[in-house]
């Protein structure tokens, strides 16, 4: 059987925010448009990404690497810490990205720890304006501590 630990996102949430080149301007003027509540939060993201929302709109956010450089490996690592509670991806579809793997990856650990990410304005939106925003909200991450130590006692037992 599964174990899972009782996580909480608090009221303020860790928001990474990212955005391929192609999205980069619909990331700003995203934030721009969602200032007031974004403000309320503490900001990350990619390299790039994070000095142009800075810039544009005055949103302090820390930058990691630019996604390239490994910035989405190093945002993903944050989650896995439990530092991370929400991601707004800015993904292009219509152009190839060198560092897809890292994109997967991110999007893959996202999934593993049940954190939100939209990857669109229009999911970002629905996301922003959730009542949940305003709340702490509780959710269930696998436990894989426990999960790795019972696959390993099977396993002697084989």
């Amino acid at each position: 059987m599964t174990s899972y630990l009782e996580m909480t996102i608090g009221k303020q949430k860790n928001i990474a925010l990212i955005a391929h080149d192609g999205k980069k301007a619909d990331m700003i003027a995203w934030c721009e448009r969602n200032k007031e509540i974004l403000q309320k939060h503490f900001l990350c993201g990619t390299g790039t990404t994070a000095r142009m929302i800075t810039e544009k709109t005055g949103l302090p956010v820390r930058g990691y690497n630019s996604g390239p450089l490994g910035g989405d490996q190093q945002i993903g690592a944050k989650i896995v810490e439990g530092q991370i509670d929400f991601v707004v991806f800015f993904s292009d579809p219509l152009t190839a990205q060198p560092h897809d793997p890292d994109v997967k990856a991110l999007l893959r650990i996202a999934q593993v720890y049940d954190i939100p990410i939209a990857n669109n304005i229009a999911s970002a939106d629905f996301m922003i304006h959730s009542t949940f925003m305003d709340q702490e909200y509780e959710h269930k991450i696998i436990d894989f501590h426990q999960n790795i130590k019972k696959r390993a006692e099977e396993l002697k037992g084989e």
